[in-house]
């Protein structure tokens, strides 16, 4: 599935989320420092520039330790661990970033974790003695870390939402395809199903960084989500190469995608813009018909190859002579025998009056 390219900054949050995730000896050690009522400075790395930057305290070298972070976190100054929290290289170190970097946080701890974050690259963690809040610092991002039961009660507010989006996508999908199979397929109901992936997609990333942040406490909403979701990055993509457009300027499907995901949420909800983004035109095509080209309905034939569906697709053109298509014209495609033509007929057959079946009766 083509997705949008996530930034250096999200992809190390996203990874310093995972290490300080409940369940891990990052966090327990950092819940034993709040607990105390001590404040902590730490850096998630050590090279050159974080020595260049760091003065006095003591050189440790000793293995990382929930126990041993928080009795370190007593004295003053900040502790130096290596990137992937095996040891406890440095602490009571005083850090001196570059004092010209922007920062716009006032208290002293925050401001040089902001800043040692931009200088050296590394995720800083700053615990409050004074506010009781832990802060990761990512290269321009400050990420507060919250209560375990608020973003428990966001998931599943976040979840109870992609149950009915998906449910509505479950009912487009199906109109979709009972519409494909009769020929009366219009911009419009391909721009419902496409906004209704996008927006099951949408809910199902943001639920995802819930799972994240809530490391081992997050494991049955991960289950929910994976349960739930489970097809619809496939759908997606079936649905934009149906009814890529093509021309000499048409876009690929990985571009089209991308443009879909990068609508704003104003924009997604409108159909003439989804409809621009997918290369169907604007508002006022919104009732052209289009013809699919089969690549949905052949994903739901059993056991059929993609290299084979991709040969019945270039072979037959549209879905409907796909449809009219016999046992003979079937087995004309390369890699499709008497077997597989047989299979690929009464497969389809099926499809189409199921569909119809489950949209009059």
């Amino acid at each position: 599935m083509a997705t949008i390219e996530p930034t250096d900054d999200s992809l190390r949050l996203r990874a310093t989320l995972a290490s300080i995730a409940p369940g891990t000896a990052l966090r327990d050690g950092l819940e034993r420092i709040l607990r105390g009522r001590t404040g902590a400075l730490i850096v998630l790395g050590q090279d050159k520039i974080v020595e260049s930057i760091a003065t006095g305290g003591f050189t440790l070298d000793v293995p990382f330790t929930a126990t041993g972070l928080r009795e370190l976190a007593k004295m003053d100054g900040a502790i130096i661990v290596d990137a992937d929290l095996t040891k406890i290289h440095r602490a009571a170190v005083h850090l001196m970033p570059d004092h010209t970097i922007p920062s716009e946080e006032t208290g002293t701890r925050h401001r040089t974790a902001d800043r040692v974050a931009k200088q050296t690259g590394f995720p800083v963690i700053s615990v409050s003695q004074s506010m009781q809040i832990i802060a990761a610092y990512v290269g321009q991002t400050r990420h507060v870390l919250e209560d375990t039961g608020q973003i428990l009660s966001r998931a599943n507010q976040a979840l109870a939402t992609l149950e009915r989006y998906k449910l509505r996508l479950d009912e487009v999908s199906s109109t979709l395809s009972a519409l494909e199979i009769e020929d009366l397929v219009t911009v419009r109901d391909v721009v419902v199903v496409a906004q209704r992936l996008e927006m099951v997609t949408r809910i199902a990333r943001e639920i995802e960084d819930y799972v994240l942040e809530l490391g081992t406490d997050g494991r049955l909403l991960s289950l929910q989500l994976e349960e739930l979701v489970t097809g619809v990055d496939t759908e997606r993509e079936l649905v934009i190469r149906d009814y890529l457009p093509t021309g000499r300027r048409a876009k690929t499907p990985i571009e089209l995608l991308q443009r879909l995901e990068g609508l704003s949420a104003t924009d997604l909800v409108d159909a003439g813009s989804v409809s621009k983004a997918l290369g169907l035109g604007a508002a006022e095509h919104l009732d052209g018909a289009v013809a699919p080209r089969g690549y949905r309905l052949l994903a739901k034939v059993p056991r059929l190859p993609s290299g084979v569906v991709d040969g019945l697709v270039d072979h037959f053109g549209t879905l409907q002579k796909l449809l009219s298509a016999g046992i003979d014209d079937l087995q004309a495609v390369d890699g499709v025998g008497e077997l597989r033509a047989r299979s690929v007929r009464e497969g389809l057959s099926r499809l189409a009056e199921s569909s119809i079946l489950e949209r009059y009766v």
